[in-house]
């Protein structure tokens, strides 16, 4: 996967192989063919850390079965949905842009990431139900969600998720909510899809097995870039107007090394995951459907149970998690033991401290979480799935998910949704930090970095003409509910395009 292109002092240099990295770099050649762009990756793959297909979900988050994205009640005794609505819209910019990408040749086939696979939210308990009864009477008052079925029958949700209640006590109050339009995303694929296209337009390239090593800001007030080579041995430096770092959890080593002013005070908490993945056809086939359930007790947000039908590669399989697990890491493939002490500065220590100290039951479940047996970890599964058998499932790594802390977090804690995009004054560099759901809003997310670093492109009529026609929603704001059949049309465009209309 090696570019035959490398440009010397391109426009942009992006960092990292990742879905941010390659939808940054694929809307930009897009909205200006003339820019010439960079990509560095230190691995030998494209895409290999939190992109990776099995080190996430694959979840094309859009608030439909994410719990954890409406965990409170208002004032009027009602769960509270605004998350879930915000999620939603900035998703389907996502699904636009994509079904442009396969319109336009930059993806030829769809299905390599992309996959119909209905999202359901399953309770059971009768507090649990009567939060699942609430939400969904909020939620389908909009809409996004006016599709959304609610149940308690037994006999649907065995129609639905037939797995969930085999072997659970028929006593038991359990419910459930269906959306039908969930989708299961390959992100790694999806990546790789559009960092190949980058690197095959003129004036663009992308090369593997590079490390980028520091920042240092030149004269010009662009950035060079120092650059080792890992087969070679050799450092070399490439300049650039604009550098990105899309690293994943390399990513706040790098942003210390620049030395911007908005760096200071940041720090990072690395959070393992691992699943229980099984490819026993007979499971596989009983199950087609996202089911997402409550966050017990310490476990963090992005920790919330959920059984999963996975496309990986043309191949079906089941996967539940996560598990969270501690480490000191920031990278899966090529991350060492000594991240986190290595991240700890002057100006972060205090916010280090002062949130971890405050955040001991977390550390303890982190722990405890990455030293359970086995045997423990089926419990959680039998608690979702109580037929579930030892012999079917097998435990695999996935992603490490750095979360930001900042200075004014105080004791908010660690873990909070999405993610963090810092950017310097003169807007010459941005980095990406944080996690969940990032991946399924990348493309709101990169929208929002090229209107703050790349406004005068956005004022030329050509420009704006180009990102209307890849994102017809970018400067629309389709929650109004005056806008629900100009969302249902580019929703049901976006979704013929990717193939999955059900």
């Amino acid at each position: 996967m090696k570019s035959e292109n490398h440009i010397d002092n391109p426009d942009v240099i992006l960092i990292g192989s990742g879905i941010m990295s390659a939808t940054l770099g694929a809307v930009l050649k897009q909205l200006d063919p003339r820019l010439r762009i960079q990509l560095y990756e230190v691995a030998e793959e494209l895409a290999m850390e939190a992109s990776n297909g099995w080190h996430n979900a694959g979840t094309g988050h859009a608030g439909l079965c994410e719990l954890s994205y409406t965990p409170d009640y208002g004032p009027d005794g009602e769960v509270k949905v605004d998350k879930a609505i915000e999620i939603f819209n900035q998703f389907e910019q996502s699904l636009q842009f994509w079904g442009y990408a396969v319109r336009n040749g930059m993806i030829q086939n769809p299905k390599d990431f992309i996959n119909p696979v209905p999202h359901l939210s399953f309770v059971y308990g009768q507090e649990q139900v009567d939060f699942l009864r609430s939400r969904h009477r909020q939620m389908t008052k909009h809409h996004f969600f006016s599709e959304m079925e609610y149940t308690e029958d037994r006999e649907t949700i065995r129609e639905w998720a037939p797995l969930i209640l085999e072997g659970r006590d028929p006593e038991e109050p359990v419910a459930m909510t269906r959306m039908p339009h969930g989708t299961d995303v390959n992100f790694g694929a999806l990546a790789t899809h559009l960092i190949e296209w980058l690197g095959k337009q003129e004036g663009c390239g992308y090369a593997t097995l590079h490390r980028v090593t520091d920042l240092t800001r030149n004269a010009a007030g662009g950035w060079d870039v120092e650059v080792k080579n890992v087969e070679a041995g050799k450092t070399f430096t490439n300049q650039a107007k604009f550098v990105f770092i899309g690293a994943g959890g390399g990513s706040l080593p790098l942003l210390q090394k620049s030395g911007i002013d908005e760096a200071k005070g940041f720090g990072g908490f690395p959070i393992g995951g691992q699943w229980l993945i099984s490819k026993n056809p007979e499971l596989v086939n009983q199950h087609n459907a996202k089911v997402y359930g409550m966050s017990p007790g310490a476990a963090p947000t992005m920790a919330v149970p959920h059984l999963d039908t996975r496309v990986i590669d043309g191949e079906k399989s089941l996967l539940f998690g996560p598990y969270a697990a501690w480490t000191t890491k920031f990278l899966h493939e090529k991350g060492s033991a000594l991240d986190l002490p290595g991240s700890i500065r002057f100006d972060n220590i205090g916010s280090l401290i002062k949130v971890g100290l405050g955040n001991i039951p977390l550390v303890r479940y982190l722990i405890q979480q990455g030293t359970q047996s086995m045997q423990t970890r089926m419990g959680e599964l039998q608690n979702f799935f109580p037929g579930a058998k030892q012999d079917d499932w097998d435990l695999i790594d996935a992603g490490i998910r750095v979360q930001a802390i900042k200075k004014e977090d105080g004791d908010a804690g660690i873990v909070h949704f999405g993610t963090e995009v810092v950017t310097d004054a003169d807007r010459t560099l941005s980095a990406l930090l944080g996690a969940s759901p990032g991946a399924s809003v990348s493309t709101n997310i990169i929208v929002e970095i090229i209107k703050k670093c790349f406004a005068q492109k956005l004022e030329e009529s050509e420009c704006h003409e180009r990102m209307k026609t890849m994102i017809p929603s970018y400067d629309e704001d389709l929650i109004d509910p005056s806008m629900a059949e100009r969302q249902e049309k580019l929703n049901r465009e976006a979704l013929t395009s990717l193939q999955v209309m059900y």
